[in-house]
């Protein structure tokens, strides 16, 4: 994503390590788990005990977005980093996860007997590569996902999540262009599906289409008023327009509802007061995202800046 930042954000692994990632969500409740690559393509599901406790193992060193579903209650969604910086001698990371009733996004439980009764309609054939996509992103192998995809959506045109999954894969190997393209097929195919409108809405900011892309975040804002990513995307496209007043107040949303979000807002707004001059608060905010980003590849740099700033 186009950045004006002071820092770049694109984060790098620990080459040839892998980690646990232990969790437990409360309240407690049977219900399912995913973990999303933020910036790199990888998908894995499981499903959480009685006690509300969870596992995936052989992770790469990356930020991820955990997303939590709960029948009845939606789906809550929360940044989790994976890396040296967070994780015991064992290579293992902890996560609890306090969850309250303001987290879960009801509008996800209707969503998903919605979708179930349209794939009625889409062939068990389409359906399988869906699924056999999903576990080859758990694999790493985008281009044997590409290719389960694209089959699915050439049997099922109306298949709007794999269009949107098509589309983040473009967008997470930054063929730019060709994600638009693809998250607006899948708004065609299902003009009421979140996801794919709040991932326009990111490649348009991308893409500095900044008009629409003002237009596309609005609505995703006011769709989903608990989408981390939706008020931070707002908030970097009134960054790109210089209306900073209206950026400071969605990145600082983005900042509450999730601290350590993927888009790291804290750099926005570290940059909006250097501009205005705001030593203080600009340290203030970079410190902050240290402590939720400790293995960030420029950390060290951070430091300085920050030092630099409390003089």
């Amino acid at each position: 994503m186009r950045r004006y930042s002071i820092f770049l954000i694109f984060a790098a692994g620990c080459a040839g390590q892998v980690y646990e990632l232990d969790g437990r969500i409360a309240p407690v409740g049977r219900g399912s788990v995913t973990l999303f690559g933020a910036t790199s393509p990888f998908t894995a599901s499981t499903l959480t005990d009685d006690a509300g406790r969870f596992t995936f193992r052989k992770l790469a060193a990356a930020t991820y977005t955990l997303s939590v579903f709960l029948p009845g209650r939606g789906e809550a969604r929360q940044t989790i980093e994976v890396g040296p910086g967070v994780a015991d001698a064992r290579r293992r990371v902890q996560v609890s996860l306090t969850l309250k009733e303001s987290d879960f996004d009801p509008t996800a439980d209707r969503q998903r007997h919605a979708i179930s009764a349209k794939q009625l309609a889409i062939p068990e054939r389409a359906l399988k590569d869906y699924e056999d996509a999903q576990r080859d992103l758990e694999t790493r192998d985008v281009t044997a996902a590409e290719r389960h995809l694209e089959h699915a959506v050439k049997l099922a045109p109306q298949f709007a999540g794999a269009w949107n999954n098509l589309g983040t894969l473009a967008y997470q190997t930054r063929r730019f262009a060709l994600a638009e393209q693809r998250f607006r097929e899948a708004l065609r195919q299902d003009p009421s599906s979140y996801e794919p409108l709040v991932n326009l809405g990111g490649v348009l900011v991308t893409l500095h289409k900044l008009d629409e892309a003002l237009e596309v975040n609005v609505h995703a804002a006011l769709t989903r008023p608990t989408d981390a990513l939706a008020e931070s995307q707002l908030g970097m496209t009134y960054f790109e327009l210089g209306q900073f007043e209206n950026a400071v107040r969605h990145l600082e949303r983005a900042r509450q509802l999730d601290p350590a979000h993927f888009s790291h807002p804290q750099l926005f707004l570290a940059e909006i007061h250097l501009r205005r001059g705001e030593k203080r608060e600009a340290a203030d905010v970079l410190e902050d995202f240290l402590a939720h980003h400790p293995d960030y590849p420029q950390a060290a740099k951070v430091r300085e800046k920050i030092v630099e700033l409390r003089q």
